[in-house]
């Protein structure tokens, strides 16, 4: 499941994810979110708290979550995935080599340092 974070700077938009993720998490959550967001902001500074194993993860949504990459491409300012796996820092490293706009791994105790990192109040 992803919940979409509440209380986060306005100039950022940040998820939650728990328990089994599937497409339909993206598809009704994520990306509705993500386009309602991007109305009002030109760049996208995102979030996302792992507070689930990636196996939990069905493989709909790694494709949907490459298709919101995909879709807002010219858009991606800075974005943290939240996770205290070293698995995630490798891949979110080589993907950070690909993609346009910064990514960067914080463990769970340093939520606080990432949302000011996305932000841009660091």
């Amino acid at each position: 499941m992803i919940s979409k974070i509440n209380d986060l700077p306005g100039n950022m938009i940040g998820f939650r994810a728990t328990g089994d993720v599937t497409a339909e998490d993206f598809q009704n959550t994520v990306i509705p979110e993500v386009k309602e967001f991007l109305k009002t902001q030109d760049q996208l500074n995102y979030m996302l708290v792992l507070d689930t194993d990636v196996k939990n993860f069905t493989s709909g949504a790694w494709i949907s979550d490459a298709w919101l990459g995909l879709k807002e491409l010219t858009k991606w300012n800075r974005s943290a995935i939240i996770s205290d796996s070293a698995t995630i820092k490798v891949v979110t490293d080589i993907f950070s080599k690909v993609m346009i706009g910064e990514f960067k791994v914080f463990e769970h105790s340093d939520y606080d340092a990432a949302v000011a990192w996305v932000s841009d109040q660091n």
